[in-house]
């Protein structure tokens, strides 16, 4: 067991090798100055004891310290309390480093404060890896920003291809709905007269999602409605040819333009079709997207035949043509998969019959309105979870007799 003396020998001693700074200051002493300072604070400042015995330790600040952060610590010093600060202090050479400083009053037995003690630890690697790390979360915002930027200008790029008027269509009415999972979309469609009375339409699902699903469904559009105003001005596009080729021979041409990239591996499926108004015919070919919904102005509705592959998979894919005899009040649905596909809460998709479903629902509501009411009834499906598929939507309504 040590004796006294033996004790405080030993505590001198361990004050002394500390690795952390050591001091301590006479509180009853005007502008506190420093009795003790350890081994670990002249290695850490590079003063040595003997240079600054009798001084107050301000010696250490430098012009980039913290005026707040002294201002705490001279707040504690005046109230007597425990205290930690982090400053920016200098050492004798001039070079700087973080110091974390803990003080403690030391009191006498009638509870006076007689000195504080102060514990210096260098944390310079920490606070430069703390900088360091601000500084690149920094730069990531800048680039998070610019990417951000970047894809709300693709999108609106995107969405200048998609139709923004009715084509001129006697005896037809036109309604649609876009809405991407991402800014930008795989999805796309149109609509734009051909020649004559005729007008064409198609809905295409890129595979996957995002810029690179984006950047194809609009090379697809601008391929085949190379002016996208062309329909608004109620001329006829040069979109497939102007109407030399059928449906069927459009996905065909499509499937030779696009073959299967190892790289990217996106493929398509897509509809597309030639409206007819004053026979009231729908020629139509798919690859391998959901056949549209028709709804009749009395009758059942029904999904028409899908047919055919996606676009891409398959060299030499053919593909065949389909004819919807239409009525006075009859309408065609084209959608994309992200309605029948989104889940709700217990991960249930919402599935193709809901989706005849809610149409054939709304058939006393305007072509206009039966979109919005299916959109709405996905949407509660969905609840609050974001959707994980774009929504697309292209249906029109023979309206004369």
């Amino acid at each position: 067991m040590c004796r006294p003396e033996e004790e405080l020998s030993l505590k001198d001693r361990a004050l002394a090798v500390s690795a952390e700074g050591i001091v301590i200051v006479d509180a009853r002493m005007r502008d506190m100055p420093l009795i003790y300072v350890n081994e670990g604070f002249e290695r850490l400042t590079g003063y040595p004891a003997a240079e600054v015995m009798g001084k107050n330790c301000r010696f250490l600040q430098g012009p980039d310290t913290d005026p707040v952060s002294l201002q705490r610590l001279r707040s504690a010093l005046r109230e007597n309390r425990e205290c930690t600060v982090l400053l920016l202090n200098n050492r004798k050479d001039g070079s700087t480093f973080w110091n974390r400083l803990s003080i403690t009053p030391i009191r006498d037995s009638a509870g006076q404060v007689t000195h504080f003690i102060g514990v210096q630890s260098d944390v310079t690697a920490e606070q430069n890896a703390l900088q360091a790390l601000e500084k690149s979360n920094q730069q990531l915002e800048e680039a998070n920003r610019g990417l951000r930027e970047d894809l709300e200008a693709a999108a609106l790029v995107q969405q200048s291809f998609l139709p923004s008027a009715h084509p001129a269509t006697p005896g037809v009415t036109w309604a649609w709905m876009f809405r991407p999972c991402a800014g930008v979309a795989g999805d796309m469609f149109g609509a734009f007269p051909l020649d004559g009375q005729r007008v064409a339409a198609y809905i295409l699902d890129v595979s996957g999602h995002g810029v690179a699903s984006a950047l194809l469904s609009v090379t697809l559009s601008r391929m085949l409605i190379p002016d996208p105003g062309s329909y608004q001005a109620g001329e006829a596009g040069a979109g497939a040819q102007s109407g030399n080729q059928s449906p069927a021979q459009v996905l065909e041409t499509l499937n030779r333009r696009f073959p299967l990239d190892p790289r990217t591996t996106q493929y398509f499926t897509m509809v597309y079709g030639i409206l007819e108004p004053e026979t009231r015919s729908f020629h139509y070919a798919s690859a391998g997207h959901w056949g549209p919904v028709h709804v009749p102005k009395r009758g059942e509705a029904a999904i028409l035949e899908p047919g055919g592959l996606p676009i891409g998979l398959f060299p030499g894919s053919a593909y065949s043509d389909q004819v919807l005899q239409m009525s006075p009040g009859d309408r065609l649905y084209l959608y994309t998969d992200g309605f029948i596909e989104a889940e709700d809460a217990q991960d249930r998709a919402f599935g193709l019959q809901r989706l005849i479903h809610s149409l054939a629902s709304a058939r006393h509501l305007s072509l206009d309105q039966s979109v919005s009411a299916l959109t709405r009834e996905v949407e509660l499906w969905r609840g609050t979870s974001e959707f994980e598929d774009d929504l697309s939507i292209l249906s029109f309504e023979i309206t004369v007799s």
